[in-house]
């Protein structure tokens, strides 16, 4: 398999350069947004799933001008604390257009979302019910069902959601306590490679509405949560045949009787529209027969780069000339802080320049989600990840 290829299957034709030319004289490192990429990544999931209300992952990427877009372009937003709430309302986002999707919540947190005016819930645990029951009566409730994740490269399993028989007593407790049972959410997991695994939740959707029916529960939502991809080093399919064969599966269980469709993507919408420049620092041999080069970035796993634990995401990583050069050589790379996890590829070994040598840029392409907002707050007093958007 390739392992890096070129920049141009990444990004349109002169983007790099601009991006270049962009990074002259910023310091490093830092994040740069393309909102033209943002807007074409919504239109095209928003194209593909016509009949789904799309709910923005706040939690992918919360930098003001990709929410300010995103608004303009009709997004809902799928939010996970009073924080993400407050900064939406600040922007203007009416809370009608909000989903408390977090199943973790804080009683005052739903108290004050509710104030707020957010009715739609997320919930999979009857401790999370009864606060739901008491800080915001006759809301909307949807139940989250258990997903292991297979075949995602970052997986989103056991800490959210529960059994379907949990999930029906949760149903039926809900609408026993005065709330509105609406609905079934699941997430197959972030960057999930394996379009099967949305042929299974839905299919215990569908058990769920039918067994519920019976039970004189009319559920009018399924909330297919994230896991469109992003177009990382390892290949994946097109939006457009995710999407198909989504649809395929609701229709096979649901035929012309389709509920409602929620979809919270995060990565897919900004993933692509992110690159992140970053400054060689050093570049050492551990021994006189070690074959490998460690190079040393100035970003590394807490900088914003946490995703690269275990090696899971694996981003395009490219220098200056990289393009133009055959001769490249296998390299480890590592980020700058005093902590021995800070490494972020040792097994998967990614081919740079020759003669790379400290003070030269790196570019890590497709880093638009998770990352600044997963950079810590000032380990070692490094600063939080830099954010500037552009239009290219």
């Amino acid at each position: 398999m390739e392992k890096n290829g070129d920049p141009s299957h990444y990004l349109k034709p002169g983007e790099f350069e601009s991006i270049k030319k962009f990074a002259e004289n910023k310091k490093t490192p830092f994040l740069l947004i393309n909102l033209k990429t943002v807007e074409e990544k919504y239109e095209e999931l928003e194209k593909n799933l016509p009949y789904a209300k799309i709910y923005y992952a706040v939690k992918a990427n919360p930098e003001p001008e990709v929410i300010k877009v995103l608004a303009n372009k009709g997004s809902n937003f799928d939010v996970a604390t009073v924080f993400e709430i407050n900064s939406l309302l600040a922007l203007g986002v009416a809370p009608e257009r909000m989903s408390f999707g977090n199943t973790i919540k804080k009683e005052e947190d739903i108290a004050y979302a509710f104030e707020k005016g957010i009715t739609l819930f997320a919930t999979d645990s009857e401790s999370d019910l009864m606060k739901i029951a008491r800080q915001a009566p006759q809301a909307k409730v949807f139940f989250r069902l258990l997903s292991d994740g297979s075949g995602a490269d970052w997986p989103l399993s056991r800490k959210f959601g529960a059994h379907p028989d949990v999930i029906f007593g949760l149903a039926l407790k809900a609408k026993k306590l005065g709330l509105i049972p609406y609905g079934l959410s699941f997430h197959v997991g972030s960057q999930q490679r394996d379009i099967g695994q949305w042929d299974d939740a839905i299919a215990q959707c569908k058990y769920l509405f039918s067994s519920l029916e019976d039970a004189d529960i009319s559920l009018k939502m399924i909330n297919l949560g994230g896991g469109f991809p992003s177009d990382y080093v390892q290949p994946t399919n097109s939006i457009e045949i995710y999407a198909k064969e989504i649809t395929r599966f609701l229709k096979e269980d649901f035929g012309e009787n389709m509920p409602q469709i929620i979809v919270e993507p995060g990565r897919s919408i900004v993933g692509d529209a992110g690159v992140i420049v970053s400054e060689v620092i050093m570049i050492s041999r551990k021994s006189t027969a070690n074959h490998y080069n460690w190079i040393y970035l100035d970003i590394g796993k807490f900088g914003g780069l946490i995703e690269t634990i275990d090696e899971s995401i694996k981003y395009p990583i490219f220098t200056d000339n990289q393009r133009q050069k055959q001769d490249l050589i296998e390299v480890i790379l590592a980020g700058p802080t005093c902590d021995s996890m800070d490494i972020m590829y040792e097994n998967y070994r990614y081919q740079m320049d020759k003669d790379l040598k400290e003070g030269d840029k790196v570019y890590i392409l497709t880093a638009g989600a998770y990352t600044a907002s997963y950079s810590s707050v000032c380990f070692n007093g490094i600063p939080p990840l830099q954010v500037y958007t552009t239009r290219l």
